[in-house]
C-alpha cells in the first residue's frame, strides 16, 4: 500500500480527489490538507509514500512545497495551470495532472506511482514492475493479470481486453496507444491499430497473418518490422 496525502485549498476539488484515491486499490488516504502547512506538519508526523498536490494555493503554492522539502516523498501535481508543467517535471514529480482529470488518466498516474515505488524498493528478488494493473471497467477498478490477457481490441475510444479466464472481455473506455502505455513493452507487441497481441502466447505466424490458437490477426503494415524483429529474435 501507497501512503498518501491529498492537498488543496478548494474543498469540492479535495473531496473529490479524496474519492478518486479511494478507487484505487493500492492507495491508503491517511491525511486531507487544505494548505501547504498542514501537509508539511503531516509529513513531519505520518510516513507518506505519495502527495498529491494542487499548485495555487494561499501563502505556499503547491511547487514551492515541494522545493522546501528536504526528504521528499512522490509527487503527483494536480493543478488546473498548464503553464507550471515544466517546472514541475523539473522537480521530479511522477506526473502532472489537468483539471478535470478522468478517472483513467488519474489510475494511470497511480501506476505510474506504484511503479516507482517497486522500484525504490526492491531487493535482489523483486520485480521491477507490478505483474497487473488496474482498469477502469464501468463503475469499478478492476484487476487483471498482464499473464492473462491473450489480446487488446481497439473499438474508436475504448477496448476489450480478452483474457484466458473468462469468455467475457472486459471492457475500458480508454484508447489502445494510452492502454499500450500500461503494459510491459516485452510482452505484448502491436500487430496492428486495432490489436495488441501477447507475445508468449502467439502459436504461429504465416506470411501477413499472425495466430493465437484459433485467432487470426492481420498484420498492418506500418507493424511488420515489430514482427520481423520477434522472429529474429532482436526484441520489440
Amino acid at each position: 500500500m501507497l501512503r498518501c496525502i491529498a492537498v488543496d485549498d478548494e474543498p469540492l476539488a479535495l473531496k473529490l480527489l479524496a474519492d478518486n484515491i479511494s478507487k484505487v486499490p493500492f492507495l491508503q488516504l491517511i491525511a486531507t490538507c487544505e494548505d501547504a502547512f498542514a501537509a508539511a506538519a503531516v509529513l513531519q508526523e505520518k510516513e507518506t509514500d505519495l502527495v498529491f498536490i494542487d499548485i495555487q494555493m494561499p501563502g505556499l503554492t503547491g511547487l514551492q512545497f515541494i522545493e522546501s522539502l528536504k526528504v521528499r516523498p512522490m509527487v503527483i501535481i494536480i493543478t488546473a495551470y498548464k503553464q507550471f508543467a515544466l517546472e514541475g517535471f523539473s522537480l521530479d514529480v511522477i506526473d502532472y495532472l489537468i483539471k478535470p482529470v478522468p478517472l483513467e488518466r488519474f489510475m494511470k498516474a497511480c501506476n505510474k506511482a506504484q511503479e516507482m515505488f517497486l522500484l525504490r524498493n526492491r531487493s535482489n528478488n523483486t520485480s521491477v514492475r507490478p505483474d497487473y494493473m488496474f482498469v477502469n471497467a464501468g463503475y469499478s477498478m478492476v484487476k487483471v493479470l498482464f499473464s492473462d490477457i491473450i489480446y487488446l481490441e481497439g473499438l474508436r475510444d475504448y477496448i476489450k481486453i480478452h483474457l484466458q479466464s473468462t469468455p467475457k472481455p472486459v471492457v475500458v473506455r480508454i484508447g489502445l496507444k494510452a492502454m499500450k502505455e500500461q503494459l510491459p513493452p516485452d510482452s505484448f507487441m502491436q500487430i496492428h491499430k486495432s490489436f495488441i497481441v501477447s507475445v508468449d502466447r502467439i502459436t504461429s505466424i504465416r506470411k501477413n497473418s499472425l495466430f493465437i490458437q484459433e485467432h487470426e490477426f492481420f498484420i498492418g503494415d506500418t507493424f511488420k518490422e515489430n514482427v520481423r524483429k520477434l522472429l529474429q529474435g532482436g526484441g520489440l
